[in-house]
């Protein structure tokens, strides 16, 4: 009986080395496991707010879907934020000191890390289309299709891998806007937390989707000799999807500046 356990244990491990987390089948690995996580995600965060949260129950059925979509939302912008600053700025992946162009440079985890991405901005953009428009309009559906054709392509391509995650770096904010609609919702728009939230997206928005990106174009404009040898699909992501994000955060930064100034003018 032994043998037989430890006979089906290795035959498990052996598929698990082989093919889910082989290189040809590590990103299909990565975005259907995501995809689940997202959905255990969302159902663990149902269950533990019907239970453990009273005026749960009282929210609409909108309100509480958004409740524990945020949550998704939440945990993988954490996720994605980390190890992006660990690729932009202390893995050697990516350093200048390495050999070989900075724009073709992958490895198994970096590829690994942006399927998880993919498979949770279909997931989101799933529930997006499904709910519409009361989980997002249409900025919303144009944002997530360009970050699944950027990031997929990275992916599958392993090309400009480098500018994906610095993109990704700006999912830092996404945490703060959630607890803002958090607050909201549980009636404490006038409390001193969510003022101190405002001011904390404010700053993170302009460090992390203005400040940043201008960043990114500067990094792209010192190694545009190698940006030139990506083939015009990856020249056109690398180039045009960052411009796009960036007149889309402009727009969102100017309603976070204008929502701030009517906060903090109803309290003068």
């Amino acid at each position: 009986m032994t043998m037989e356990i430890k006979s089906y244990q290795n035959q498990a491990e052996l598929l698990l080395k082989e093919y889910l987390l082989g290189d040809s089948f590590m990103p299909y690995t990565s975005i259907v496991g995501a995809i689940f996580a997202c959905k255990m995600v969302y159902d663990l965060t149902q269950l533990i707010c019907t239970v453990h949260f009273k005026s749960f129950s009282s929210f609409s059925k909108i309100q509480r879907v958004e409740w524990s979509n945020r949550a998704v939302s939440t945990i993988h912008a954490i996720f994605i934020t980390v190890m992006s600053l660990y690729f932009v700025f202390w893995s050697e992946l990516f350093s200048d000191n390495q050999y070989g162009l900075i724009t073709f440079r992958s490895s198994s985890l970096s590829t690994f890390i942006l399927g998880v991405s993919v498979g949770y901005f279909l997931a989101d953009l799933g529930m997006i289309i499904w709910f519409y428009p009361s989980l997002g309009g249409m900025e919303y559906v144009i944002h997530h299709l360009l970050s699944i054709g950027a990031v997929a392509y990275s992916m599958l391509t392993g090309e400009g891998q480098l500018y994906t995650y610095m993109v990704l770096i700006s999912e830092t904010t996404t945490p703060g806007i959630n607890l803002r609609w958090y607050l909201d919702t549980a009636g404490m728009k006038r409390s001193r937390a969510y003022l101190i939230n405002g001011v904390v997206i404010f700053i993170a928005w302009l460090v992390a989707r203005i400040l940043l990106f201008m960043y990114i174009f500067y990094h792209v404009y010192l190694h545009y000799d190698q940006v030139k040898e990506l083939d015009a699909c990856g020249q056109l992501l690398v180039c045009i999807v960052p411009i796009v994000l960036t007149i889309m955060n402009l727009v969102w930064f100017m309603k976070i500046i204008k929502g701030l100034t009517k906060t903090l003018a109803k309290r003068q």
